[in-house]
């Protein structure tokens, strides 16, 4: 009873920061999502008033189109890298630890206010992107002045940030039996091949795991867009993250932004469970104490 006590003390940051940033915020959100409220008048109760003009709002419509295209973009390229990057690094290289470092930095980072501001200044039309690429006779590209453009900038920048998926795909990378490349190699299997029959499938938890974390993070992705292409040409980068913000803290409409905001955790609550759902045709586990995946 007494280490019980204890156990208790030492969680109690945790189980206050969970209480007042998170579960309080998150159902006083909901509240206020019912209500009519600029943060100077006492909320007034409008029921489903917010939803419904929400649902005929083509600026809302239009930014969850930009974060779903954002989301399908940066997701699986993220994942890719991420996971190329860390079957180079599980090699047995000189210096590799300074190399595991220097990839992970950029994750550290990606979220900084001053490396947004030097992505935007590297993508302008006389930036280093377009300067160096002029050295091999490629025409400037209008990045950030073309809906295409802006959404590949900063699709880009969050691609770059592969950082903490990396990690955890090499910690995948290194928990797979070593024997099993050994057996293929003598029965003539290429690296190649080993890849995508040995390694793939058994690190399918892992993928599955990062798939859900960057998934949700795409979704609520506000920093990037938001100081380097703002809205973007036509609101083609004009995230759902930034009509809330807008919203609540640009007009002042908190109701209206708290229902933006519960309808965006409807939508990756819906795809996380249809991802939940599907895991069992694709994700594979190597103990028998999970139901929901297959056995290796």
């Amino acid at each position: 009873m007494k280490n019980s006590k204890i156990g208790l003390v030492y969680i109690l940051p945790w189980l206050i920061g969970m209480v007042f940033l998170t579960l309080y915020p998150f159902i006083n959100a909901l509240v206020i999502s019912f209500t009519d409220y600029n943060l100077v008048r006492d909320p007034n109760f409008i029921g489903l008033a917010n939803y419904t003009k929400l649902l005929t709002d083509d600026e809302f419509i239009g930014t969850l189109k930009a974060t779903l295209k954002y989301t399908i973009f940066t997701v699986p390229l993220q994942l890719v890298f991420a996971l190329f990057i860390a079957y180079i690094l599980n090699f047995k290289l000189i210096g590799i630890n300074f190399y595991r470092t220097a990839y992970y930095i950029p994750s550290l980072l990606g979220g900084n206010v001053a490396v947004a501001i030097l992505w935007r200044f590297l993508f302008q039309q006389n930036g280093f992107i377009n300067r160096f690429m002029a050295l091999f006779g490629v025409p400037s590209i209008s990045w950030l002045s073309s809906p295409s453009g802006a959404m590949a900038v900063i699709v880009f920048l969050k691609v770059w940030q592969f950082g903490s998926s990396m990690l955890i795909f090499l910690a995948a990378l290194k928990d797979v039996p070593q024997d099993l490349y050994e057996a293929a190699s003598v029965d003539g299997s290429t690296k190649f091949y080993s890849f995508f029959r040995i390694t793939i499938p058994l690190i399918t938890p892992t993928i599955f795991f990062n798939l859900v974390m960057q998934l949700v993070n795409a979704f609520q992705e506000f920093n990037g867009p938001y100081l380097v292409t703002g809205k973007g040409p036509l609101n083609s980068t004009y995230l759902t993250s930034m009509f809330i913000y807008d919203n609540a803290f640009k007009f002042f409409n908190m109701g209206y932004a708290s229902a933006a905001s519960w309808i965006l955790f409807l939508i990756i609550v819906v795809v996380t469970l249809i991802l939940f759902a599907t895991q069992d045709k694709w994700v594979f586990y190597s103990d028998g104490g999970n139901s929901n995946g297959k056995k290796v």
